[in-house]
């Protein structure tokens, strides 16, 4: 008989405590209310932890935190200390990585060789990176004048979506440490505990006082936050509730940068090489549940490949693992929630409703907590809400087109412009659809590949601004 190990990466590696307070200048405090909600694993229904539901009085003392600790401290820090600090806090997140992973997982649903393989890596990422551009600012952008090191903007109110949770907090508290701002951050309510974390290791970095505070909540307390007496706001979410942000803070002196929904269009042409293609089409809407707003969740394969393509992806789905997100070999997870769920039920019934053909994985799935198996759809018409609607779920819709031009006219035939793929072994094809496809990002024979270097964000109903790279330190200063 063999005996095991346990694996690095289990709950015993996670403490929680019994609840948390909000962290409002640099320490956990008591909510003005006394309110609280727990927050559970969406894999099991067990309850992880209570977490303080903010008000709009705790918003305003962060708010005032936040000013104080600009006004006094970060604001005049010389910009090379600032970024010994967001080193400081990279080396912790490395230092803490499998908790955070499992955390993460625990909390979110996902499996933990994504948290651990690319969620965490990618945090770290983030905070080396700007660290990095902390004192070149004045080289490679500028300020307004165009000569000398460019002005930060003041107090950055940021609220930050589920899917991604350390990895939203890092590629929006990273940016504007960096760029000499102070920060209100509020975590989505189903998945507060990275973020509560992170607060632990600013305090662990020694972060002053005010420069980063984190406020759990739920939509209220993410209002307060955009409507508060802060000179940036950041949002990452549905394209719903960005558009209420964007009339919000109109006719504000307030800077704006909403990453909204998308519903990309991942294009196979008969030239690519199939079996290549097919991991991309896996990776492109199964990742993360398909909890991702660049998800490929619409595939064009070309018709005289079509039968070909859905034989081999239906061979590669009936391999995926869905269950426990501690199990190193899952590959997809729980849905983070029961609302988030019977959105999917929802919306894959009008599918069927409207004349698509449902194909699902026959595979086990708990008893417990939120499940969907991966699902393709075929027969699928443009018109349908499947077509045209961000799912947000392991849920792909398959269409077909006969001729280049067709397949951009289809993929372009969306109100979202978040992201792209082609597939094909011709580098003029490439660059040919990349330059027609209307997506700020379009990936060729890859997908889902994202880099603290490179700059990412939307066209149309899927928000403006840039975050990554160096766009994204434009978006905290006075340029």
């Amino acid at each position: 008989m063999f005996e095991y190990s346990p694996a690095p990466e289990s709950r015993s590696i996670v403490n929680l405590r019994q609840s948390y307070g909000l962290f409002i200048d640099g320490k956990f405090v008591d909510p003005v209310e006394g309110n609280s909600f727990k927050t559970i694993s969406p894999s099991s229904e067990e309850v992880l932890t209570e977490v303080a539901d903010a008000t709009d009085a705790d918003v305003t003392a962060a708010v005032a935190a936040a000013r104080k600790a600009y006004n006094k401290v970060w604001g005049p820090m010389p910009a090379l200390q600032r970024g010994k600090y967001l080193y400081r806090i990279a080396r912790i997140i490395q230092e803490r990585a499998r908790e955070l992973a499992v955390a993460e997982s625990l909390d979110n649903g996902k499996p933990i060789k994504e948290t651990r393989d690319v969620d965490i890596p990618l945090a770290a990422q983030h905070f080396f990176y700007y660290a990095g551009w902390a004192d070149k600012l004045e080289y490679a952008i500028g300020n307004a004048a165009g000569q000398g090191a460019p002005k930060p903007l003041g107090v950055a109110g940021q609220v930050i979506p589920w899917n991604f949770p350390l990895l939203m907090l890092a590629w929006k508290i990273a940016p504007a440490l960096a760029t000499g701002n102070t920060v209100v951050l509020k975590p989505a309510e189903t998945t507060p505990i990275t973020a509560l974390l992170f607060a632990e290791i600013c305090q662990e970095a020694d972060l002053p006082p005010g420069v980063v505070n984190i406020l759990t909540g739920g939509p209220q307390a993410g209002r307060a936050v955009v409507e508060a007496a802060v000179d940036k706001v950041a949002f990452t979410g549905s394209t719903a509730v960005g558009r209420a942000i964007a009339k919000s803070v109109a006719g504000t002196k307030k800077k704006v940068t909403l990453e909204l929904g998308g519903k990309a269009a991942n294009i196979v042409f008969d030239d690519a090489a199939l079996d290549q293609a097919v991991e991309g089409i896996v990776n492109g809407i199964f990742f993360n549940q398909g909890h991702v707003c660049c998800a490929g969740s619409r595939l064009l394969v070309q018709e005289s490949v079509a039968e070909e393509v859905l034989e081999r992806l239906k061979a590669r789905m009936r391999l995926l693992r869905v269950g426990d997100p501690l199990d190193k070999n899952t590959d997809l997870g729980a849905i983070n929630s029961a609302e988030q769920l019977e959105r999917i039920r929802e919306l894959t019934s009008a599918g069927e409703a409207e004349g698509a053909q449902r194909w699902q994985v026959d595979c086990p799935v708990p008893d417990n907590g939120f499940w969907f198996k991966p699902t393709v759809f075929t027969g699928v018409q443009q018109a349908m809400r499947i077509a045209r609607e961000e799912i947000f779920g392991p849920v792909l819709s398959v269409l077909t087109f006969r001729t280049p031009e067709e397949a951009i006219l289809k993929a372009n035939n969306t109100p979202y412009g978040l992201s792209a793929g082609v597939w094909t072994e011709k580098g003029s094809k490439i660059l040919w659809a990349a330059e027609a496809l209307n997506a700020g990002v379009v990936w060729a024979n890859t997908f889902n590949k994202l880099d603290a270097t490179s700059p990412f964000g939307g066209l149309k109903e899927s928000g403006y601004g840039r975050e990554g790279g160096r766009h994204g330190l434009e978006g905290y200063l006075d340029v």
